[in-house]
């Protein structure tokens, strides 16, 4: 199997710590810190005998960030198909640690295997299957496909929230679930309400996402924890029933207080924007 090489980078502002380079290396045997020098993780003292467990901490957290890798859920397809799920992985922390102080305290050679857990999707097949039995609710808007920066940033928000199960208890961000509205992530320059008035801001058209989304979990069991009109009417819902969205402002957030989870079904084309809320039956 062709070695994969992953460098760590630790730079580390206190000048009494030794600026460490290790290298990850994958082969057959897994992961394995190839020059990690143990006796840097040594505080100054004459035995040496004491790990610094403040660098110990700094280097646990880079290799976390090298090697986690999320776990996917099983999800509804363009078909409505649904697609399996794949496993993720992250650090096992309380096996990394022991086995380093293992190897700090007996002088072992310089190399260690980093072991990792198996990180499983939270929603398999059978799971969504069975939690888009029943439809407890749906919304429609419209919008104008001529306008094809907003309709894009309407696309790629609603692809944003397609899929999302929230199970019981736990609370919804719209902020959260679509990220920061940026170039980099593909949203353009459309109109948005500003201050009462339309100018131009990037990610403009994402409010019908948020607004449509609040009308299809007006539901019972659904508890609206942070919700914000805009500051003048929108065409694309009834007054009063929009829900204004910004990364540096308003959010919507909802809980789910159903005893079961819901699923959020969300499509955007041919200037139809629809979402389906589903539970168990």
């Amino acid at each position: 199997m062709k070695k994969i090489l992953l460098f760590l980078m630790l730079y580390l502002s206190l000048p009494q710590y030794i600026q460490a380079q290790t290298l990850i290396v994958s082969d057959d045997k897994g992961l394995v810190l190839e020059t990690l020098v143990f006796d840097q993780f040594a505080l100054d003292t004459t035995s040496g005998f004491f790990i610094d467990t403040f660098l110990l901490e700094q280097v646990t957290k880079r290799i976390q960030e090298q090697v986690y890798e999320e776990a996917k859920n099983a999800y509804f397809n363009e078909q409505n198909e649904i697609m399996p799920g794949t496993a993720g992985q992250r650090l096992d922390t309380d096996l990394f640690l022991l086995k380093f102080k293992e190897h700090f305290y007996t002088k072992k050679e310089n190399q260690l295997k980093v072991p990792l857990k198996v990180v499983y999707p939270k929603v398999d097949v059978e799971f969504l299957a069975e939690i888009s039995e029943k439809q407890l609710a749906s919304y429609t808007t419209y919008y104008n496909e001529s306008n094809k920066e907003r309709s894009h940033n309407i696309v790629l928000a609603t692809m944003a929230i397609n899929n999302h199960v929230l199970f019981p208890g736990e609370e919804f961000s719209f902020n959260k679930i679509v990220g920061e509205r940026t170039k980099d992530r593909g949203y353009k320059q459309a109109p948005v309400i500003v201050r009462g008035e339309l100018s131009e801001g990037i990610g403009g058209g994402i409010c019908q996402v948020s607004s449509t989304l609040f009308n299809a979990v007006n539901l019972k069991g659904i508890q609206i924890i942070e919700r914000y009109s805009h500051s003048r009417e929108v065409p694309y819902v009834p007054p009063g029933k929009d829900a204004t969205v910004s990364w540096w402002g308003p959010d919507f957030v909802f809980k789910n207080n159903y005893k079961q989870p819901i699923l959020i079904r969300a499509r955007a084309a041919n200037g139809q924007m629809s979402i389906q809320i589903y539970s168990p039956a």
